[in-house]
C-alpha cells in the first residue's frame, strides 16, 4: 500500500513540474500575460534563486538537496 501511495505521490509531482515547465515556456515566448496562468512564474523563480544565492553557503547546501533529489527522482 506504502509502495502505492509513493507512486501516486511521484506521478503528482511529474505532473507538477511539466506544469511549471509550460508555465515557464509560455511566459518566456508571450510575456507575463499569458491568459490562464496566473502569478508570475519567471518572477517567482528568479526571486527563490536570488534568495538562495544571498543566502551563501546555505544557499548552495539548499540548491545542491534540490538538484539531488530531481536526478534521485529522474532516476527511478
Amino acid at each position: 500500500m506504502l509502495n502505492t501511495v509513493k507512486q501516486w505521490l511521484g506521478q503528482i509531482i511529474e505532473v507538477g513540474l511539466l506544469l511549471i515547465a509550460i508555465g515557464i515556456v509560455l511566459q518566456v515566448l508571450f510575456g507575463r500575460m499569458v491568459g490562464f496562468i496566473t502569478g508570475d512564474i519567471v518572477g517567482n523563480l528568479i526571486a527563490i534563486i536570488q534568495q538562495l544565492g544571498d543566502g551563501g553557503l546555505v544557499g548552495l547546501i539548499a540548491i545542491g538537496i534540490i538538484l539531488w533529489l530531481f536526478q534521485r527522482r529522474a532516476a527511478m
